[in-house]
Formats: C-alpha cells, structure tokens, sequence
C-alpha cells in the first residue's frame, strides 16, 4: 500500500506543478488587461479621439484621408494591454506623419478604450463596412447652412459663390463628406520664424516637432532652427478643420453635408 501511495504521490506531482503554472499564466494576463471601460469613459475617449486622431483616422477610427483604419490594425488586435498604443502615440511616428500627442494619462486610456470598442463593433456579425449615400442624405441644408455661417465659422474661410462654387458637381456621396472633414489640398501651412538677431524668416512649414521648427522659403531654401533658440508663428488653414472635427454632432455633419449638396 505504502508503495502504490508513493507512486501516487510521483504521478500526481507534474499534474499539480502544471496546473499551478497555467494558473499563474491565466492571472498574469487577466493582471494584465485593462479594467472594462464603462459608457463615461467612452465617451470621454470618442471626444478626445475626434479632437486628436480623427481628422486622419476618421471620427470612427475607420480611418481618414491620411491615416489608416484603427479597427483593422494588427497593432490594436494584439495589443491586449493598451501598452503598445499608449508608447506609439507619445512617441509618434515622424516618418509617417503621425506626431507624438500630449494628452493626459486618463484621456489617453480612454481614447485607447474607445478604439478597443470600435473594433469590437466593426467585428460583429452584420457590421458594415461601407456607406451608402441614402445613409447621407439626412441632413437638413437650411440648418446647414445656418451652422456654416454662424456656430462652424465656416465662412470666415470659405465663400458658397467663391472657393465653394461648384463644389457639389466635383464632389458628391461619402467623397464629398470626406473632403469637408479631411481636406487633403488647399493652401499650405506656412511660419514666420523670427531669429535670436531680430531678423523674421517666413516660409512655408517643412517640419515640426517639440524640438525643431523648419521651413523652405520662397526661394526653395530649407532652413531649421532649434524650437527652443526662436520664436514663431504657424499658420495653418487646415487647422480650423482638425478643430471642428471634436465640436461637429452628428446632426450638424449632416446638415453641412446637405448644404454643401446644394452648391451646384
């Protein structure tokens, strides 16, 4: 008996160690995912995402006229953790185009959290992954056109019977909406530099970090200086747009849209 107790006990062993190893393998990952995100937060994340990523990643993290769709990235799908998210978007990817963000440790976890969440929805069972253009047409081109006059600011740059004329025949659909959230083309940036000496360089913008400012002149020169050794001034009309992306309702995207149909 005592030797089949002994036999027991040797078989009995690695079974045990294993299951303690899963165990401490299943608690490491569970410590290792993030708390579930409750309806606060995600709205606080789609408003700090509209304000930072959305005028390259789209509003709904399908992507944009420059950055790429969120809800189909390898990087989000294995980032479990929301570690791999949070380094890229401090440090940035200079090399294509993304720069580093300065946002709050707790905005940064919700945006992250309502990227999770975007993908999540893009994955269920009937989700669509396209926009007809019935699914546009709701909005209403008087209120449109009050907003583009009055709370958008949008005439203080842009004229219906100027840069706009036309523009619903170059344009229709999703194409129009895109180009109203994400213009890709129009005039440049530009900066004015002015130098320890006095002396004011002015140019279009060539690069810019926390660390560097760069502009090519009207000549084709290319000139950089420290950030920290001049002061500047960059004035960038695309701006307004990355602004409005985070103040835009829904209801009032429409109703732009539906006004900017009618300028035929």
């Amino acid at each position: 008996m005592k030797r089949r107790l002994q036999n027991l006990t040797e078989l009995l062993v690695p079974v045990v160690s294993v299951v303690f190893v899963v165990q401490v393998i299943l608690l490491r990952a569970a410590a290792a995912q993030p708390p579930a995100a409750n309806a606060v937060q995600l709205e606080r994340g789609q408003a700090v995402f509209a304000s930072q990523c959305g005028f390259c990643h789209g509003r709904d993290a399908m992507g944009g006229e420059t950055g790429p769709d969120l809800t189909r990235s390898t990087l989000v799908r294995d980032d479990s953790s929301g570690n791999t998210i949070r380094q890229l978007v401090r440090e940035g990817r200079v090399d294509k185009g993304m720069p580093a963000l300065h946002v709050s440790d707790a905005d940064l976890t919700a945006a992250i959290a309502y990227i999770k969440s975007q993908k999540a929805k893009s994955e269920l069972p009937g989700a669509r992954r396209s926009v007809d253009d019935a699914d546009l047409e709701t909005g209403s081109a008087a209120a449109g056109r009050q907003y583009f006059n009055g709370a958008g600011h949008c005439a203080r740059c842009h004229s219906p019977t100027g840069d706009l004329a036309g523009l619903a025949r170059r344009a229709t659909g999703l194409d129009l909406l895109r180009r109203m959230l994400y213009p890709a083309s129009g005039r440049g940036a530009t900066v004015s530099v002015t130098l320890p000496s006095g002396e004011r360089v002015n140019g279009a913008l060539a690069y810019r970090d926390e660390f560097s400012i760069a502009l090519t002149e009207p000549s084709g020169r290319y000139r950089s200086w420290p950030a920290a050794q001049v002061t500047f001034t960059v004035n960038n009309p695309l701006d307004a747009h990355a602004e409005q992306l985070g103040r835009y309702s829904d209801e009032d995207m429409h109703n732009v849209l539906a006004y900017l149909r009618t300028l035929r």
